[in-house]
């Protein structure tokens, strides 16, 4: 019998010293948005980067009790930070019981990351259609196949149900949108903005909001470096 203990990688052994620029407050846009921008744009023109519109989206049950998984961006502007689900799923029931998450852009090649906290709210419902309409019919048909996050029996189970929307709605057809599918909008309290160095010592620079009577919407920002 093997021994799996023996043949496993020692993760603790497993190093890397990030040699890139300096990150300071200098640098930073005025605003968290604007700097998102900058670093997504560097982000998507980098071919050792795939899908940089990926985010691994936390939520937590009202008692505290987290869970995580990976989620698509979609839209951004300064009102938050906008990915589509179903309602119904986990992250759904979490994020109705307990509305605020935190969003993690995990940009490995670049050795840099950018941590999103704030409230979650749904978008509204003529933006979530206009959204799906957007999507590849199998995607469409995919988001009333899939209960998201109920347990199901087989994977034939999922693909019958599939096959018999395929033949519901055939390909240039308009299929609904289904009503527990939409959009969440994270609106940003805190955006941190994280790149590597040597030696671990990380430049982490946080926008924190602000109230105040400066700024578009009466909002400010204040940053922040966060020890590494």
């Amino acid at each position: 019998m093997t021994d799996t203990a023996n043949d496993a990688l020692d993760p603790a052994d497993m190093r890397e010293q990030y040699r890139t620029t300096e990150l300071s407050a200098a640098d930073l846009a005025p605003e968290p948005i604007a700097q998102f921008t900058r670093w997504f744009k560097e982000t998507a023109e980098n071919p050792a980067i795939h899908e940089p519109n990926a985010m691994i989206v936390s939520t937590a049950t009202p008692g505290g009790r987290p869970s995580s998984r990976t989620v698509l961006l979609k839209h951004y502007d300064r009102a938050g930070f906008v990915f589509f689900t179903n309602y119904d799923s986990r992250k759904g029931a979490e994020l109705a019981g307990n509305p605020y998450a935190s969003l993690l852009f995990p940009w490995h090649p670049l050795a840099r990351q950018i941590i999103v906290t704030g409230r979650a709210e749904r978008v509204g419902r003529d933006e979530t259609v206009a959204y799906f309409r957007t999507r590849p019919h199998g995607s469409q048909l995919g988001a009333w196949a899939s209960r998201q996050s109920s347990v199901i029996a087989s994977r034939a189970e999922l693909l019958a149900r599939y096959e018999e929307l395929a033949a519901r709605y055939p390909e240039g057809t308009q299929v609904p949108v289904p009503p527990e599918w939409g959009g969440v909008r994270v609106v940003p309290d805190a955006v941190e903005f994280w790149q590597g160095h040597e030696n671990r010592l990380h430049d982490r620079l946080r926008y924190v909001r602000e109230n105040g009577e400066d700024g578009e919407n009466g909002e400010t920002w204040r940053v922040e470096r966060l020890a590494p």
